[in-house]
């Protein structure tokens, strides 16, 4: 592509304004469902690089637009954070968004705020070097993703009406290209027992003793979950035990496990619920895909159940090509094609609705919810390059 060195310029010229409208971002604290300074804060940052237009939807997300074309690329990061855990654990102001050693430090600069804001960079990018009349590019910074992933991209493809022809997930990829990642559901099992006096266990049915039992034979089906070459495998694990009885000196009467299931390639929710409801089939117990529905900080409600399908393209996919072919073109060598390892936005747009989906992040996912999280300002730059090319390219 002709134009790679002059992309490859302007990122490097507006490197320090790719940190710093990060460390702004970094600022706002954004837990889930509390997102709303940050996206009013993504809002200035795009009317600031010169979008044609930026509103905010009525689930929170932010969305600013460039051109007016029939082809249309999102660009898509989420923006709300975890919470930053134990600050002991931290070398450094988890919200300062301090800039130094050629970092920007802080809760979010990987997970996710990097994507976002190079991306925003990009546009600034295509606007001074000549944006294509036949695309529309929205660059998204998207609300709750972190409590329910794809939720935002549910209401921005059925409330929205959004039909992009290819959505670039800025998640972290270490500059890599990926093409897919495990789903995940999460389960909940209830097992409801009879009391009786402690002194006279016989008497009663303990609750706890058949979720126990069941709980041992979910880490022996772990062990047998179906295997994908490149997705990995199946995975499940009881995350939480609850009990209850009527007294220290009773039988448990209830019991309830909270199952975290990630699903490989060829598993579905029907699946895995089939597989727990076959373990507890002779319990008296309830197996529930459990539902996610909230208020989000305008006073919309909004939900969908916990299941986040499984989703991977083809490593010939002309949409992942196209993203070889740019990254060759501006950095002059092949990138690497990988896969997450945790879920992300993905879930919906490629696994429901079977929208095409590249990745690539600044940043290392191994920093995602750990303490002392931060990117290079390197990634940012060459990152803002990649979606600037990618739209000219596509």
């Amino acid at each position: 592509m002709e134009k790679a060195k002059d992309i490859l310029k302007l990122a490097k010229k507006y490197e320090m304004l790719t940190a710093e409208n990060l460390s702004r971002a970094v600022k706002h604290k954004s837990l889930s469902l509390h997102e709303e300074g940050m996206v009013n804060e993504l809002k200035s940052i795009m009317e600031e690089a010169g979008f044609d237009e930026v509103r905010i939807d009525k689930l929170g997300n932010v969305i600013g637009r460039i051109g007016n074309g029939p082809k249309l690329i999102v660009i898509d990061g989420h923006i709300d954070v975890v919470d930053i855990g134990n600050p002991d654990n931290w070398d450094f102001d988890p919200l300062g968004g301090e800039i130094k050693d050629g970092y920007v430090h802080g809760r979010g600069s990987v997970d996710q705020k990097g994507g976002p804001v190079a991306a925003v960079t990009a546009g600034k990018i295509l606007k001074e070097i000549g944006f294509p009349e036949d695309v529309t590019l929205l660059v998204t910074g998207t609300v709750m993703e972190e409590d329910s992933d794809g939720l935002c991209w549910k209401y921005l493809i059925e409330e929205e009406k959004l039909k992009p022809d290819v959505v670039v997930i800025t998640e972290p990829t270490n500059l890599n290209i990926y093409r897919g990642h495990r789903g995940r559901m999460e389960i909940e099992v209830e097992f409801f027992g009879v009391s009786a006096h402690g002194s006279a266990p016989e008497r009663g049915k303990n609750a706890i003793y058949m979720a126990s039992r069941a709980a041992l034979e979910i880490e022996k089906l772990n062990e047998r979950l179906a295997y994908d070459e490149f997705l990995g495998k199946g995975t499940v694990v009881v995350s939480e035990f609850v009990s209850s009885s009527p007294s220290l000196c009773a039988v448990s009467d209830y019991a309830k496990i909270h199952l975290d299931r990630r699903l490989t390639w060829g598993e579905d929710k029907e699946l895995a619920l089939g597989q727990i409801e076959e373990i507890v089939k002779d319990m008296n117990a309830k197996v529930t895909l459990l539902q996610y529905k909230e208020t989000s900080f305008t006073g919309f409600e909004y939900g969908m159940e916990k299941y986040y399908p499984t989703w991977k393209l083809e490593e010939d996919h002309p949409v992942i090509q196209k993203g070889v072919k740019t990254y060759e073109e501006l950095f002059g060598e092949k990138p690497k094609v990988d896969k997450w390892t945790f879920s992300t936005n993905g879930v919906t747009i490629n696994g429901l609705y079977g929208i095409p989906v590249i990745g690539f992040g600044p940043g290392n996912e191994v920093l995602a919810h750990a303490p002392n999280e931060k990117v290079p300002i390197e990634h940012l730059t060459k990152a803002a390059a990649f979606y600037a090319a990618y739209v000219l390219n596509f």
